[in-house]
């Protein structure tokens, strides 16, 4: 017997059946489309769904009506009735025609990949600023589809597709979610204005950031609790981390930088996804340096790096010094292993190995320290001595009489910021001395 909405409203959980449409142009990258249907399920159990069973279509080109067909739709409609389903759940994004004609054709609460994604994230919601973001994310995805989206509104308060805004809000017309919207716009740059006068603060202090970034559950929330001892959510899940952490890390030579770990990404990362967290992804844009850390036991490592560095050049961060950490060797194969390449600086890492985090930080304290400078300073400029263990990392220290000595690896676009005040305290002739040898 099929449930009905008040059995589902109790709580029970959602009952679904997996939809993928595979066009003619999808056919020659048909790994990625089974690994797209592999995910949506991976997405869906996230949600608290039970996956009853998968469909897929093959077509030319999606249906304008039906998006995968009518007759295709009665084969839905008899899976649904066999397994006494709650929910289709589609690998695509629909239309609100496509949504509203398959609502009415199959009786059940019809969800695109879009619309579960944004689900996850309101289930992971906890601060102020995540909470805004994903009722912006979500209501810039409805608002142009709320004809299609008559049953879905009306017919249940729980379960997947309804948290976050709630029905009452999604009920409303046009008007009051487009000014909705403007007031979510509103506190959204407001949090921007205060997060860029913190970043600001740290810059003005010399403190380095590091932003953790990869495809979700690659691992970037453990390395962050194993390198800082940071108490943050660690699950082998989608999604499992949404709002940004950041935390202190002391590298060896003693300095601290601000390591923070970023939301996941993942394929097909809706648009209004995008813009609604570009506040918090703007810790990637603003990053001194960045870690992708990347799953390498995954089949789809490869087409999860090219995922990662899209959404990263989307957000016009592609440019910033970055490091590649393969994560998860332990995993691995010796034949993987060796198939863990890039032209970018990296390392071969498990984030629970002790030996592989000392690695990743002495890999930012490099990275990050820079060019090795001397300095002669009289013992009463306490200001520029203070400044030199700011921007730099003082590797030796010695006295002669009123005069303090410094050897400093410094970064060099740090240095060209206080030049002005250093410059009359370098000992050039050492530097250009220490440069020759290295030559």
């Amino acid at each position: 017997m099929k449930q009905t909405g008040h059995e589902v409203r109790t709580g029970m959980k959602d009952r679904a059946i997996l939809v993928s449409l595979v066009t003619d142009n999808m056919k020659k990258h048909e790994e990625l489309v089974a690994y797209s249907l592999q995910e949506l399920i991976q997405l869906a159990e996230t949600a608290g769904v039970e996956v009853l069973e998968t469909l897929t279509q093959n077509r030319e080109r999606a249906d304008t009506k039906w998006f995968i067909g009518k007759g295709k739709v009665e084969e839905l409609k008899a899976l649904i009735d066999e397994h006494e389903a709650t929910t289709a759940i589609f690998d695509q994004e629909l239309s609100g025609a496509q949504v509203r004609n398959l609502e009415e054709a199959l009786d059940v609460k019809i969800i695109d990949r879009t619309q579960l994604i944004l689900d996850i994230f309101a289930g992971r919601a906890r601060t102020r600023e995540g909470i805004v973001q994903v009722e912006l994310a979500q209501l810039s995805y409805l608002l142009p589809r709320l004809s299609g989206h008559g049953k879905n509104l009306s017919r249940l308060g729980g379960g997947i597709g309804t948290r976050g805004p709630g029905e009452s809000k999604l009920e409303t017309d046009r008007r009051h979610i487009r000014g909705r919207i403007g007031e979510l716009k509103a506190h959204l740059q407001e949090m921007v204005r205060h997060r860029t006068l913190h970043r600001e603060r740290r810059r003005k202090t010399g403190v380095y950031q590091v932003a953790l970034v990869g495809y979700t559950n690659s691992g970037k929330s453990t390395l962050l609790r194993q390198l800082t001892n940071a108490d943050v959510y660690v699950q082998n899940e989608l999604f499992a981390t949404l709002d940004p952490t950041s935390r202190m890390l002391e590298l060896p030579s003693g300095k601290e930088v601000v390591l923070t770990d970023t939301v996941g990404f993942i394929q097909n990362l809706p648009h209004d996804v995008v813009a609604a967290f570009r506040a918090t992804l703007e810790e990637a844009c603003e990053a001194d340096f960045l870690l992708h850390v990347v799953d390498s036991s995954s089949p789809m490592r490869e087409e999860q790096m090219r995922v990662v560095n899209e959404v990263l050049g989307d957000l016009g961060a592609s440019g910033k010094p970055q490091a590649v950490l393969f994560n998860k060797i332990d995993l691995c194969t010796e034949q993987e292993l060796q198939l863990l390449t890039t032209n970018l600086p990296h390392l071969r890492i498990s984030a629970y190995e002790e030996k592989d985090q000392e690695r990743v930080k002495l890999l930012i304290q490099e990275t990050l320290m820079g060019d090795s400078r001397t300095f002669r300073i009289p013992a009463d400029k306490g200001d520029i001595i203070a400044l030199v263990y700011r921007v730099g990392d003082v590797a030796e220290s010695g006295a002669e009489e009123d005069v303090l000595t410094f050897r400093v690896n410094i970064n060099k676009d740090d240095y060209d910021k206080v030049q002005y005040l250093l410059s009359p305290y370098e000992v050039k002739e050492e530097k250009d001395k220490q440069d020759t040898q290295g030559e």
